[in-house]
């Protein structure tokens, strides 16, 4: 399997510097064999990505925000947890929280965007369970917050 750092710059994508905690939590909860990786929100080197899926941004949008959330979740397994991504054994699941207006029904669609790239980039071991559900708001106004378990 190709290297999932130069898979995912085959995606376009740098692995960043992890973000910092928002609130009063941590970034990455190891427990055995797991890592729960807190909610990684649609943010960039140019600050949050925001919006409202069904209002000012589209599926494609949404999706590409969901990226990503993806890739702040990567970064947190090997910046913070300190686990390379080739040692990575299996993303168990996610749980995808896009904002959303009441009548917007295509979370699974925008979830897409983050289940495609860690799959691309990880292969076998990025095919995970996942939930998706539309929320009113998200932290800093967010437009997509991914949060991650992940086996080691």
């Amino acid at each position: 399997m190709t290297d999932p750092i130069e898979k995912l710059r085959e995606y376009g994508y740098e692995l960043p510097a992890p973000k910092a905690p928002v609130a009063s939590y941590v970034p990455v909860n190891r427990s055995g064999n797991l890592l729960y990786v807190s909610g990684q929100l649609s943010s960039n080197e140019n600050g949050v990505v925001q919006g409202l899926l069904g209002d000012n941004m589209n599926v494609v949008q949404g999706g590409n925000a969901a990226e990503l959330c993806a890739v702040n979740i990567l970064a947190q397994i090997e910046h913070t947890a300190g686990v390379p991504l080739h040692e990575i054994k299996k993303i168990v699941k996610l749980t995808v929280l896009v904002a959303s207006t009441s009548d917007f029904f295509e979370q699974h669609l925008v979830a897409n965007g983050a289940s495609d790239l860690l799959v691309n980039v990880l292969g076998d071991k990025g095919k995970h369970a996942r939930a998706a559900f539309g929320v009113a708001a998200l932290p800093m106004g967010a437009a997509v917050e991914i949060e991650a378990v992940v086996e080691v």
